[in-house]
């Protein structure tokens, strides 16, 4: 039985019986009452392509759903490869170059003073590519003492520019780290806000990212300062809250939150089926 058969409208197929005229190759019933126009072999043709058209095709809404079942598909595999091997970078690419340890921030890779001073010292200068380090304090904290070779950005439009501005490729193992004083606020909240950005970016290449190896420095600037002043310029710190800026620290606020307004809420990490948190 072919296609047409299958599609064939109901009495198409049967045998012909008594009632029905097949003269000059018109069909029409004996008790259509006068004055219905017959069918002809034309309007047979075309009530078969019709249903042939209907049952066949998908329709837009059809082919969407195929899409979104594959993407959605795709991203299931992806969290659960990341949710399982820990040492990966966000898009799984490869593994972290450097050891993680237990921070305040849970849903972020965080390194210690030690390691940062690795980085410095060049022990990773054949896994690291490029190094950038985001000092995420105010300029007048950053002007009293900072770490060798870092760029400081405090906003969050200061990041934006920075991942629309900077070039990477997926050959080359750009790594990021984040601090500001303690690494308990700023620097987290930028870390998260670049996260955030990139994913934005990517959204329709889930899990691929732009940087998707990203640190915080525990203990921030201040107790990398205590144990590694060899690696800072000018060799001194300046706290957020000294006498001496109060000033500076009212306009710097009122600055950032500005540039912040119209924000959303940042999403939270996202959270397994076994509860494992995933790392953002």
């Amino acid at each position: 039985m072919g296609l047409d058969d299958l599609l064939m409208p109901s009495g198409f197929g049967a045998p012909i019986d008594d009632n029905v005229d097949v003269s000059a190759g018109k069909y029409f019933n004996a008790d259509t009452p006068i004055g219905k126009r017959p069918i002809d072999d034309a309007d047979l043709h075309n009530q078969r392509k019709r249903r042939r058209s209907q049952s066949c095709e998908l329709t837009s809404d059809d082919t969407n759903d195929v899409r979104n079942t594959t993407s959605i598909s795709t991203i299931i595999k992806a969290v659960e490869r990341l949710s399982t091997e820990p040492r990966l970078v966000a898009d799984g690419s490869r593994e972290n170059v450097l050891t993680s340890t237990v921070g305040k921030h849970n849903d972020l890779n965080a390194i210690t003073s030690q390691t940062m001073s690795d980085v410095l010292n060049g022990v990773y200068r054949n896994q690291i590519d490029h190094l950038t380090i985001v000092d995420c304090r105010y300029p007048y904290e950053y002007d009293g003492g900072h770490i060798k070779g870092t760029i400081n950005l405090y906003t969050k439009q200061a990041i934006k520019e920075f991942l629309d501005n900077t070039v990477t490729s997926p050959d080359k193992n750009h790594v990021i780290i984040f601090h500001c004083e303690f690494s308990t606020e700023r620097g987290p909240k930028l870390y998260r806000h670049l996260r955030s950005l990139d994913r934005e970016l990517n959204a329709e290449l889930y899990p691929r990212l732009k940087f998707p190896e990203m640190y915080l420095l525990e203990g921030g600037y201040k107790e990398f300062f205590q144990t590694h002043k060899e690696h800072c310029f000018p060799q001194s710190y300046m706290p957020m809250l000294h006498k001496k800026h109060s000033e500076d620290l009212r306009h710097f606020r009122v600055k950032s939150k500005s540039w912040a307004a119209g924000d959303k809420p940042r999403q939270e990490s996202r959270v397994n089926g076994s509860g494992t948190r995933l790392c953002f």
